[in-house]
């Protein structure tokens, strides 16, 4: 499906005029196209009759920092097949298809990766954990962090757009009554936990939200890592939103709607702290998540905290018999480590727990 930016599209070009640029990837975030303009992707159950409109419909939300959907659609068509429900595959912004190719692309970025090198020990290229896979986010956060709450307030009003054309009857897959859902997993989860916090537009106010190693405070999570950002760029992403974002009136940028403020509650515990705790209460029945015990990035202590009291209910911790990690949950079969079999007992048992609470009743 195919999908044309609207919906707050002149805020977001407006604050991102100032945003400021690293010194090798030069291409302005308001000049890349693919952004503004993008496919969806929309995974149907083989029973289902294409060519209806559907009364229901799950959102899945990825990670930061990817660059495909090739780990996500396996997940997509369990979640599919097992609900008898669409999966609507919609990308965060400047992610997936909605980043240039260039930053997927290996050569190139090791060959940026090399150039800083030559700057010596200062370089961003001498940073814990850098790779090609993460330099174009690394340098992008480093050289503005405000981008990370940008991309997360810009895929809220795109799917609050999808949801004003599947209500006003525009959407050739959903019907005006569409019972909308949301699985979701890392840094996907955050954004659904302010999306049904915030719930613009009232448009989440029975929708159901699955999380996946997700849901924990910003301030405890450890992003760090070879495939999301390097150590420089992770420490400084949480100095700023743990300082400067969180300050009144030191940041310009800031908006201050109930939006932000949504988002600001899941910063550190120590905010909008009544707010986050009766938002909870009242969702307690609609929220399930999953953690898992080895995860370095999301940890589960987190998840409890930021879910206050109704995690008991809510959150299951699972420990694969394998070697795992946040960012790669169902490692590919190699050697003895994994085993097939394994490995597919508990994909299935994360995304039967997960379809049987998404369901359509």
């Amino acid at each position: 499906m195919h999908f044309e930016e609207r919906l707050g599209k002149r805020e977001i070009f407006n604050s991102r005029k100032g945003i400021k640029m690293p010194e090798l990837l030069v291409t302005e975030d308001n000049e890349i196209n693919e952004n503004r303009s993008f496919d969806y992707i929309v995974a149907l159950p083989e029973k289902l009759d294409q060519q209806q409109k559907h009364d229901s419909a799950i959102l899945l939300f990825h990670g930061l920092n990817e660059r495909s959907w090739d780990k996500y659609r396996p997940w997509a068509e369990y979640l599919s097949e097992h609900t008898s429900t669409p999966v609507i595959l919609f990308p965060i912004a400047l992610h997936i298809n909605r980043s240039p190719k260039l930053w997927s692309n290996p050569r190139e970025m090791q060959r940026l990766i090399s150039i800083e090198n030559q700057k010596g020990e200062e370089g961003i290229g001498k940073n814990e954990n850098l790779s090609f896979a993460n330099y174009a986010l690394s340098s992008r956060i480093k050289a503005d962090p405000f981008r990370f709450y940008l991309s997360g307030r810009e895929t809220i009003m795109n799917v609050c757009q999808l949801m004003d054309e599947i209500r006003g009857g525009s959407n050739k897959m959903f019907s005006k009554d569409c019972k909308v859902d949301i699985f979701a997993y890392s840094i996907g989860a955050l954004l659904s936990q302010v999306l049904l916090m915030a719930n613009p537009k009232s448009h989440f106010s029975d929708s159901r939200l699955f999380m996946f190693c997700g849901g924990s405070f910003f301030s405890d999570m450890n992003g760090n890592s070879k495939l999301i950002m390097d150590k420089d760029s992770f420490d400084l992403l949480h100095r700023y939103y743990r300082g400067t974002f969180v300050k009144e009136g030191a940041e310009s940028r800031r908006v201050g709607d109930y939006l932000e403020q949504a988002f600001v509650s899941h910063i550190d515990p120590r905010f909008y702290k009544q707010e986050r705790k009766t938002f909870y209460l009242k969702a307690k029945e609609r929220i399930r998540a999953i953690s898992l015990k080895k995860d370095k990035v999301i940890p589960t202590f987190s998840i409890k905290k930021a879910l206050g009291s109704i995690w008991k209910e809510s959150l299951k911790e699972f420990d694969f018999p394998f070697e795992y990690s946040h960012e790669i949950p169902f490692p590919a079969v190699c050697g003895q480590k994994v085993s097939l079999q394994e490995r597919e007992f508990w994909f299935k048992k994360v995304f039967l727990e997960a379809s049987q609470f998404l369901k359509k009743k």
